[in-house]
């Protein structure tokens, strides 16, 4: 199974970019956008100056609770850069997301609670809401975090949207909201 396989059958529908989207971003952007691959796992990440995005991690079944996830968490967190990355919120009908979260509530990866994030599915026509967690090296603010996952929607995730999938998606301004309002954590029910 090559990796494109691999993350399609773990990640719901409406997370993916098309194969094609995600080639062109590695031939068109591999100044900044890596793939990570072995046996047992898939890293998609975008890598700037000032920090890093997790577009894709995948640890196969039978491999986790290897130590595999940590390990690449931690050649990451060597550079010395804030991670950033999106989940989805709790659903107690897949038993995967609340696993996601425990491990980077584990990782020391923090909530970013003033940060809303809502986009439309181009695959399915459906609004998904996402929740966006970062770890940090130096305590970054929520505003930096939300420049950057702004930068990451407008250069990563709407690069060359029409030509991919015929139509654009949303602007950032209407996808992403920074409130002087915290939401409810949800990393609190994991941190021990």
């Amino acid at each position: 199974m090559n990796w494109y396989e691999k993350l399609s059958e773990y990640f719901p529908i409406e997370e993916m970019k098309s194969k094609e989207h995600m080639e062109a971003l590695l031939n068109d952007k591999k100044n900044i956008y890596r793939k990570e691959e072995g046996p047992h796992h898939v890293l998609m990440f975008v890598e700037t100056e000032s920090f890093i995005f997790i577009d894709y991690l995948f640890v196969s079944a039978q491999s986790r609770g290897a130590g595999i996830g940590r390990k690449l968490l931690d050649s990451l967190k060597q550079k010395g850069k804030p991670i950033i990355l999106e989940v989805e919120p709790v659903d107690y009908e897949d038993t995967d997301t609340e696993k996601r979260l425990k491990f980077y509530a584990r990782e020391n990866f923090h909530h970013a609670r003033r940060i809303g994030y809502s986009r439309r599915s181009l695959a399915t026509g459906e609004q998904n809401d996402m929740e966006i967690l970062f770890w940090s090296p130096d305590d970054a603010d929520e505003e930096s975090v939300y420049e950057a996952m702004k930068m990451t929607y407008e250069d990563i995730h709407t690069y060359k949207d029409e030509t991919f999938y015929g139509e654009p998606y949303d602007p950032a301004e209407k996808v992403l909201v920074f409130s002087t309002e915290k939401k409810k954590c949800i990393l609190e029910p994991y941190l021990a």
